[in-house]
């Protein structure tokens, strides 16, 4: 199965780009696994929340294709323990075969439509993070699941 996590604008801070490569690379071993940035949306600052959501979800939209399975990470998602969550993830593999998309919205969160076309939402956590900081978080969850799957040590219960 290929798993993509995609994320609104670059990464801005080399510590947390080099933290990500290290998950990307490691991922790698388990699975099909893609990081991809989206630029971000033009004039944004001119905006309203609502407009830049929508053509945020937009370009989202554009990138996915029929068959993809969406998961949106929002702050109204179910949450998982990181056990559950490899549980969750293994099921996915199992039963879905299709490719799954991960996506880190923008500030404001996602478009109706974004909503509306997502398969389930997920949170990682009642804190809020940085869509930065949150980038590094899920890829590192994901590696963790896998090893979880795998029934490898790096996950210590």
């Amino acid at each position: 199965m290929k798993i993509t996590l995609l994320a609104i604008g670059k990464t801005n801070f080399a510590y947390l780009r080099e933290g990500i490569l290290l998950y990307v690379e490691r991922l790698q071993h388990y699975t099909s696994f893609e990081y991809k940035e989206l630029p971000d949306v033009r004039n944004a600052k001119n905006l309203s929340q609502e407009q830049l959501k929508a053509q945020e979800g937009a370009l989202i939209l554009q990138t996915l294709g029929s068959n993809d399975e969406l998961l949106l990470l929002d702050e109204s998602g179910r949450q998982f323990s990181s056990v559950a969550f490899a549980g969750y993830l293994e099921k996915r593999l199992l039963y879905a075969q299709k490719p799954l998309v991960i996506v880190i919205g923008g500030a404001f969160g996602f478009s109706d439509k974004l909503y509306q076309r997502a398969n389930d939402k997920l949170s990682l956590s009642p804190m809020t993070f940085s869509h930065q900081m949150v980038r590094l978080i899920a890829v590192e969850q994901l590696y963790r699941a896998f090893t979880i799957i795998k029934g490898e040590a790096y996950h210590h219960r």
